[in-house]
């Protein structure tokens, strides 16, 4: 089958190369002419494990093309995924200017019958505004415009979509069913259900399971915050509530708040959208005022344990990824403690195995970013963790009471056991359980 894939951020090369993996003709559409060229000469943009592997075979045997021009990607194509991003408004709501841009373009374009596919986390109702407006330029027997919400983890993404949980596709067109049908078999021969909905049905599934997964972590970091309150391990009860099956394991780890481009957007734009009904989410207002405190937790424990006065403090930092697997930065806890200890006087020297570059195209030179972790521990008066990148977890710990000036550690994320940081000597700082001293 002909794919045209319109735009090429993680959920758009994700999708069109995995669509190539298994035999498709892929064409992806991007404006911007210098991602376009690299991707042509090999280069990935975007760090998401296993990609290279398939955008090297694919575009080798020319299945995985690329190219700027939105009628040359589209030609002859039988679906047309529109991947594009729908960054968050001042008001919270979803800013779709990109999908509908695209959506206007297409219509004169048009010639023969194509499915247009919002793969994009888009607002309830979307998917009806891009029908009207492909359908200012051309017939309704030319298109359909089917919601097709995508449930990809970075760092885990091409797993995600070459073995999914479910495929989750609203459409209220048998024509357009029986192209997505033959689409996705192959990726569901195990028996991952596909589940049919109405379009408006299909975008709240997308909001609903991303809403209800935040909720979750920041639960969790709620029980985390009053476990220190009261003498409590939030490791235990994790533990304790995580083997009922009503409940489950996955998002139950306390840390310093979630991030990344899905769950915060998607959260503040369900709110928006609530909001916009006459309904009030309380519950989400909640989510997004904890997890913002929650992601400088550990400020106020750095600050009483150096009396205060921070101004000229060194401080290592492992991790700026929003979560490990990834270099994306949106919205990651590390950047938040950044600009607070910035603005306290305190130099930062930090490393992590992806994220540099992105954070230095952000911040510039305000932070020192080495080379390895064991760099950025140099010297320092206490090392902080920001991101779990399993390189953390098992470090050289007499390699770091070496290094470090003092052996201290205020951990975000939880890595490691307190009868081995008491063993070992280390003031340790983590979240929901005792302070080691």
């Amino acid at each position: 089958m002909k794919i045209a894939v319109v735009g090429t951020g993680y959920v758009g090369l994700v999708t069109g190369t995995c669509f190539a993996e298994t035999g498709n003709q892929v064409v992806c559409v991007d404006i911007d002419a210098k991602k376009v060229e690299k991707m042509k000469n090999g280069i990935i943009p975007i760090y998401e494990p296993g990609l290279d592997v398939l955008f090297n075979r694919n575009t080798a045997e020319g299945r995985l093309k690329f190219t700027t021009d939105l009628a040359e990607g589209i030609k002859d194509a039988k679906v047309i995924f529109l991947a594009l991003p729908t960054p968050p408004g001042e008001d919270g709501s979803a800013d779709l200017k990109y999908i509908l841009k695209v959506a206007n373009d297409l219509g004169p374009i048009l010639d023969q019958y194509v499915v247009v596919i919002d793969k994009s986390t888009v607002p309830v109702g979307t998917a009806e505004k891009v029908h009207a407006a492909i359908a200012k330029n051309a017939s309704t027997d030319l298109f359909d415009v089917v919601s097709n919400p995508e449930f990809l983890r970075e760092g885990v993404a091409v797993e995600d979509f070459m073995k999914p949980d479910r495929v989750v596709i609203g459409t209220s067109s048998e024509k357009a069913k029986g192209v997505m049908t033959k689409l996705y078999a192959p990726l569901v021969r195990q028996g991952n259900p596909v589940i049919f909905m109405d379009e408006r049905s299909a975008e709240m599934t997308k909001y609903a399971a991303n809403a209800f997964l935040a909720t979750k972590i920041t639960f969790m970091n709620e029980i985390a915050n009053l476990c220190e309150k009261v003498g409590a391990n939030v490791d235990d009860i994790r533990r304790g509530i995580g083997t009922d099956s009503r409940i489950g394991k996955r998002f139950l780890f306390a840390g310093i708040g979630y991030g990344g481009s899905c769950f915060p957007k998607d959260v503040q734009a369900l709110e928006k959208t609530s909001k916009d009904s006459g309904y009030d989410f309380q519950i989400l207002k909640a989510v997004m005022t904890v997890n913002e405190d929650q992601k400088t937790r550990l400020i106020p424990h750095i600050k009483a344990h150096f009396g205060g006065d921070l101004k000229g403090k060194v401080f290592g930092m492992w991790g700026l990824a929003f979560k490990p697997y990834t270099d994306d930065i949106r919205e990651a806890p590390a950047l938040y403690n950044i600009e607070e200890l910035l603005a306290e006087g305190a130099i930062i020297k930090a490393f992590d195995p992806e994220a540099m570059e992105n954070v230095k195209g952000v911040i510039g030179d305000t932070i020192t970013y080495t080379k390895g972790p064991y760099e950025a521990i140099k010297d320092v008066d206490a090392l902080l963790i920001m991101t779990e990148w399993p390189q953390f977890r098992t470090p050289e710990f007499e390699i770091m009471e070496v290094l470090l000036k003092n052996k201290v550690i205020f951990d975000g994320r939880n890595l490691y056991e307190l009868d081995q940081m008491k063993e070992l000597g280390y003031t340790y700082y983590s979240i929901g359980r005792d302070t080691v001293k």
